[in-house]
Formats: structure tokens, sequence, C-alpha cells
């Protein structure tokens, strides 16, 4: 492999509702023409693009990206459900750490459409049916969302296994929305208080409809480079990837009896575990995370799977502030998916951007002080989780 591998520029457009969206070609070249200022590149530097987004038709990269550019670079379209934008980083990341190329853009984008995720196509089995299985097995049927199915049930599953009120989960979600309120970028930025968090329709077991990420419309972008491209030419590489890992299932998602695995809990911990032993950093040594917060449940089982907290400890490191501004490690400074918005191909991106800012000391309001080392964590079902860790270089 050659040297670490720099990000040299990130992008991201301001998030928004379904009905208020831009296409999906528009915002993608809003984003990469983002990352592409700056990192103080033309497009005709470019060397390879790997293009994320789940519902959209193939060649969509290439309908976004050849609004910048038509220089007949390749260009890769991505597709790993809600961590398609992390996977389109990962493969950036091989690409230049392997030497293959110099300059490499990750993207991602979704134009989404209004009400909860479904799958788009009816006439053939579903990525799901295994997983399904053991849902239906654990905990019967409903006609609730599969994904609240799912996230809800492990919700249930780890506050009867600790004898955690659920209510506990309601307080993510308002100390997501306080971070959001410093985010120009975020969808939803007024305050919520855990009352209204509660009170919101329940969806399934301990979720209410504020306990679930929006439907959302956007994108994000990132300029990858060599360490030696950057030095030759003059360009930034003060943020480097020190540490990357992805992991899809293991057996234990399908004979556990439990809803841990099938959420991406042993997969997550396992890609954590990977990027720390590589990295050689310690978890408690980490001030701020972004990770995937698609519903209340799954961020605070993520503090657990990441090694933030042991396991079983989540509600004490809620209830002592450890998961926000003046505690051990903020997590989520954006709003997270719950308050900036999900738009399944640029969350991953988002995210990086998102750390690539607190890194440089440029997140204005939502700053972590002397934040040197920033861990990423995006998840698809499905399924796949992406760790990244950076790392604040002199």
């Amino acid at each position: 492999m050659t040297d670490r591998v720099a990000v040299a520029g990130v992008g991201m457009i301001p998030f928004t509702t379904p009905s208020r969206t831009e296409t999906y070609d528009v915002m993608g070249e809003r984003a990469v023409r983002a990352a592409l200022a700056d990192a103080g590149l033309d497009y005709v530097a470019v060397q390879q693009a790997y293009a994320g987004y789940v519902y959209g038709d193939s060649t969509a990269g290439q309908a976004a990206l050849y609004r910048v550019g038509t220089t007949g670079i390749p260009v890769v379209n991505v597709n790993n459900n809600c961590s398609t934008g992390s996977s389109a980083l990962f493969l950036a990341r091989q690409a230049v750490a392997h030497g293959v190329a110099d300059v490499v853009l990750a993207m991602g984008f979704e134009q989404m459409q209004r009400g909860a995720l479904t799958m788009a196509y009816t006439d053939r089995p579903t990525p799901f049916d295994r997983f399904d299985e053991v849902v239906q097995r654990l905990q019967g049927t409903s006609e609730a969302p599969f994904a609240a199915q799912f996230f809800g049930g492990v919700g249930r599953e780890y506050a009867e296994k600790y004898g955690m009120d659920p209510a506990v989960f309601a307080q993510i979600a308002v100390k997501a929305r306080k971070h959001a309120a410093n985010n120009p970028y975020a969808v939803f930025r007024d305050p919520v208080t855990v009352e209204e968090v509660l009170a919101s329709p329940q969806i399934y077991g301990p979720l209410t409809r504020l306990q679930c990420c929006p439907p959302t419309c956007g994108a994000a972008a990132a300029i990858l480079v060599s360490e030696q491209y950057a030095r030759k030419h003059g360009l930034r590489s003060d943020v480097v990837i020190s540490a990357q890992a992805m992991t899809t299932d293991y057996a234990s998602t399908f004979a556990d009896n439990s809803m841990l695995p099938i959420v991406g809990y042993d997969m997550s911990r396992a890609a954590a575990q990977r990027v720390y032993e590589d990295a050689g950093v310690d978890p408690r040594e980490i001030p701020v995370v972004e990770l995937h917060d698609c519903f209340t449940t799954n961020e605070l089982l993520t503090y657990e799977a990441l090694g933030l907290t042991p396991e079983g400890t989540a509600e004490k490191f809620i209830a002592d502030g450890d998961n926000t501004y003046g505690g051990r490690v903020v997590t989520n400074p954006s709003g997270g998916l719950l308050s900036k918005g999900h738009p399944l191909g640029a969350t991953g991106l988002a995210q990086c951007a998102e750390l690539v800012w607190q890194l440089r000391g440029t997140a204005d309001a939502r700053q972590v002080e002397g934040a040197r080392i920033a861990l990423q964590h995006n998840i698809g079902l499905g399924g796949a989780a992406v760790v990244t860790l950076y790392q604040k270089v002199d």
C-alpha cells in the first residue's frame, strides 16, 4: 500500500424533505463542485469516481457527474442500502491506498419519496427474506414498516434485558435536535422535549415517530488523494483516513435468536475492533463520532458496539451526558440521521464531511474543541457496516 489517504476536499448541500428537493443529478453536481472547490482541484484531475445511491436507475452516477464534466474516467455505481455512501468512500480509499489512482471522487445522493422505505420489486425474493424469517420467529408479524420492526424490536429486547425504561431512547432524539440546531445543513433544527418525543405517534415497540429518521433528499462528496500527490500539488493533507473496515453479516445474524445481530450489532462491533487494532487507537480516546442513528434505539446500541461504553451501560452513559458536549465523546454533532436527515446514498459522505470539518476546526458552533481523531460508523441492513477513523496530522 502507498501512503495514508488524505481527504483533500469535502462538500455537501443542505438536506431537505422530498417535497422541496431538487433532482438527484442537480444535487449530485452541487455536492461534487463543492468538494472540488474545497480541494482546490478541477474535475479533470479526478481519475476515478464512485457514485452511491439506492433509489435510482442504473448509471445515475454518470448522469450526475456528466453535469460536471465528461472526461472518460471510470464511474462505478454503488448500492449498499443505508451504508451506500460509506461503501463508495471505502472503494475510493482502496483505489488510492493501493496506488491505482492518486485522485478519486466518492459521491452520494438520494432523491427520496415520502413514507417508509419499501422494496422496489415485488415479483422476486427480497434481500431481507432470511432476516424476516428470524424477525417473525422472534416477535411475530406486524403491519409496521419493516425497518421499524427491526429497530423497534431490538430496542424492546435491549430494554427488557437490562431493565431499562424505554423512555431513555427518547433522550437521544432530544440530543439530536440540540446538535442539529447548530447545523445549517440539517432538516430538523427545532428543539423537542422528551415528553413531545414520547407523545408523537407510536410506530413499533418503544419507537415513536420522532425517534425515526425521516425520508430525506440530499448529496455529499469527498475528494481522496495520496499524500504524495497532495505534497506535489500543494493540496491540503491535514486530515487522513488512518484506518477503515467494512464487514457484512456473520452466521450469528441468523443463528443467535436475537435482534441485535439482525440490525448489524455484530458486524459493527467487528469493523470497529478491526479499525482500532489497525490504527492503534483505544475507543476511549475518541472525542467525536458520527454514527448511524437511523432510529434512537440504534444509536444507543451503537455506543456499545463501537466500544464507547461497555455492554449494558448505555443508560448510564446517556444519563451522565457522556454522549454530548461536556461529556466524554460528542456523538453526532451534525444532528445525525434523526435530525440532519438520511438520504441513503449521501449519508456516509455527509458523515465524512462533518468529521473533516471537525478535525480542521471549522465546524463553527458544532466544533468539538481539540479533536484530533474522529470515528465514523455507517450501516446498511442486508447488510454492511463501514467504520472509518480519521486523524488530524501536522
